[in-house]
C-alpha cells in the first residue's frame, strides 16, 4: 500500500480502536518449573519438551541431566535460582532449531537459556548451551537470517527475547524472528522519541567518511542512518561508479538473504520526513548537496526518499586504535570468522579494509559497507605467487574479463598498521591468503553444497567436538 499511494512513512501501529491489546495467557507463551541450586535434572527433562518437535529425543533423560550439570557448573555459586521458564515452542532457521529460555532469580535478575538442538540419524539430541549474554546476543543477532518460530504470540515472544538481551532495542527484537513492520515502528518511534527528547542533533558519523555512502547518527541514539552518495568521492577505487539505485540494491538483497552472523541487517524507510531541527547544520548542507538523490527539504522537514538504518558499532579501524593488546587480537580473529561466514553464504568483499568493519562490546565483528560486495562465484581467483622476483611482463590474468581477486593482497588490503595484528590474522587465518581456500568454497557453491557457519563458541558444546563439526548452520 505505502509502494502503490506513494505516500509518507508514518509509524502506524496495529491497534484495536477503544479494546486494549489482546494479552495471550503466560502460560501459552512458557512454560516454568520453581527449581533451586542444584539444578534437578528431572525439572529440566519436561522444559526440554516445550518445543514439541516432531521428531523424538534420542534420549531425553541424559540430555536433561547434561544440561543440569552444565547450569549447576556455571551457576551453583548463585543460590537464588527461583524458576527456569522456557518458551513453548522452538526456534528454527537454517539448520539450526533452539529451545529458549531463561532463569529468573530472587532479586528479579534474569539470565539466558537457550539449548542447541541437533536432529540426528538416531533423533533429536541436546549439542550445546548458551548461558551468556554475549553468545546469545551473536546467536540472535539480526545479522543473521530471521527465525522461524512455532508460537504465535509474537508481542510476547519480542518481550521475553529482551530480558535476556536487554540492551538491544526492542525494535531488533521483533527483527530477530522477521516482523518487520512492528520492527519499523519501533525503531522510528525510539529515534523520534529521543531526538525530541534528548535535544540532541543528527551529526556525520565519527570515523572515516565513506566514499559510497554518507553516515551520520546522534549519541542519544543505537542506530545509524545512512544515504548513497549521488557521485562516489575520489578514493573510490571499483572503476565506474553503477549510481546510487545500483549500490541500495545491495543492501536490500543483503536485508533478504541469510547475513551469516557476519553482515549488518539493514531496515529501508521510504519518504520518510523528519524535522528539520534535528540536523546540524553542516550535515544537512552535506545531504543536500551529495545526496539529492535521497534528500530535500520542505519547510521545516527534511524528506528522504529513502534512509537505510543499521545498529550503531564502533568502527574497527578506530576500535583498534585504543584496544587493548589481547582484545585486538581477538577482534582480528572475529574478523577472519566474519570473512569467512560470509564466504560461506556466496558473498565476497572485494575492499578488505578494516574501516568497511564494526566492533560490538562483544568483540564480534561485522561487515556494514555493502557497495563493494559481490557473488563469491563471480570472481576469477588468480595469484601472483608463482611468478619469480625481477619478472617482467604482465601477468596472463590481467587481460581477463571480469573482477579477478588475489588472495595473497587481502593481508595488505586490511590496512591494519600494527604489525602484530597483522600476523596474529596470517597465523589464525593463513588459509584465506591461499588460492585453495577460495576456489574450494567456489566449487561448494556451484556444486550446491552449503557450506556450516559459526554462530557459538565451541565452549558452548556438551561434547568434544573438532573444529570440523563446530559449524552449526
Amino acid at each position: 500500500m505505502r509502494r502503490v499511494h506513494i505516500g509518507e512513512w508514518r509509524p502506524v501501529d496495529y491497534t484495536f480502536g477503544n479494546l486494549p491489546r489482546p494479552v495471550a495467557r503466560r502460560e501459552d507463551v512458557f512454560a516454568a518449573a520453581s527449581c533451586r541450586w542444584p539444578v534437578d535434572s528431572g525439572v529440566l527433562s519436561d522444559l526440554l519438551k516445550v518445543g514439541d518437535l516432531a521428531v523424538p529425543f534420542r534420549d531425553v533423560d541424559r540430555d536433561a541431566a547434561r544440561v543440569a550439570q552444565r547450569l549447576n557448573e556455571s551457576f551453583a555459586s548463585d543460590p537464588t535460582l527461583e524458576r527456569i521458564e522456557m518458551v513453548r515452542g522452538c526456534f528454527f532457521r537454517n539448520r539450526g532449531a533452539y529451545l529458549v529460555g531463561r532463569l529468573v532469580f530472587l532479586d528479579g535478575r534474569v539470565k539466558p537459556l537457550v539449548v542447541a538442538l541437533h536432529n540426528g540419524d538416531e533423533g533429536v539430541t541436546a549439542r550445546a548451551v548458551l548461558v551468556t549474554i554475549p553468545h546469545v546476543h551473536n546467536l540472535f543477532n539480526t545479522t543473521q537470517a530471521a527465525f522461524h518460530i512455532t508460537n504465535l504470540h509474537y508481542h510476547e515472544i519480542a518481550e521475553f527475547l529482551h530480558t535476556i538481551m536487554p540492551r538491544r532495542p526492542l525494535g531488533l527484537q521483533y527483527a530477530i524472528f522477521g516482523y518487520y513492520h512492528f520492527s519499523k515502528v519501533a525503531i522510528m518511534s525510539e529515534i523520534t522519541r529521543l531526538l525530541a527528547q534528548s535535544g540532541e542533533v543528527l551529526n556525520t558519523a565519527p570515523g572515516s567518511p565513506g566514499t559510497v555512502a554518507m553516515a551520520f547518527n546522534a549519541p542519544c541514539l543505537a542506530y545509524m542512518l545512512k544515504v548513497i552518495r549521488d557521485r562516489p568521492t575520489d578514493g573510490y577505487k571499483w572503476g565506474a561508479f553503477p549510481g546510487p539505485a545500483a549500490v541500495l540494491d545491495k543492501y536490500k538483497r543483503v536485508h533478504d538473504i541469510n547475513r551469516t552472523g557476519s553482515m549488518l541487517d539493514n531496515t529501508i524507510f521510504y519518504n520518510l520526513k523528519l524535522e528539520r531541527a534535528w540536523f546540524n547544520a553542516r550535515l544537512l548542507e552535506e545531504l543536500v548537496t551529495a545526496a539529492g538523490n535521497a534528500v530535500r527539504l520542505q519547510g521545516d522537514a527534511v524528506i528522504f526518499k529513502y534512509v537505510i538504518v543499521q545498529r550503531t558499532l564502533m568502527p574497527l579501524n578506530i576500535y583498534l586504535q585504543g584496544a587493548a593488546p589481547d582484545k585486538a587480537r581477538r577482534v582480528i580473529s572475529n574478523l577472519g570468522y566474519c570473512i569467512k561466514n560470509n564466504a560461506a553464504a556466496n558473498l565476497f568483499n572485494r575492499d578488505f579494509d578494516v574501516r568497511n568493519y564494526g566492533v560490538t562490546r562483544y568483540l564480534k565483528v561485522y561487515l556494514y559497507d555493502f557497495d563493494a560486495v559481490e557473488p563469491l562465484t563471480d570472481l576469477k581467483v588468480r595469484t601472483n605467487t608463482d611468478r619469480c622476483d625481477g619478472e617482467e611482463g604482465i601477468p596472463d590474468w590481467y587481460f581477463e574479463p571480469g573482477p579477478v581477486f588475489l588472495p595473497e593482497e587481502i593481508e595488505a588490503g586490511l590496512r591494519v598498521a600494527d604489525r602484530e595484528l597483522r600476523r596474529a590474522f596470517r597465523t589464525e587465518h593463513g588459509d584465506l591468503l591461499t588460492v585453495r581456500y577460495w576456489e574450494d568454497m567456489q566449487a561448494a557453491h556451484r556444486t550446491g553444497q552449503v557450506p556450516g557457519i559459526r554462530t557459538y563458541p565451541e565452549s558452548c558444546y556438551l561434547d568434544a567436538v573438532c573444529p570440523a563439526d563446530a559449524a552449526d548452520e
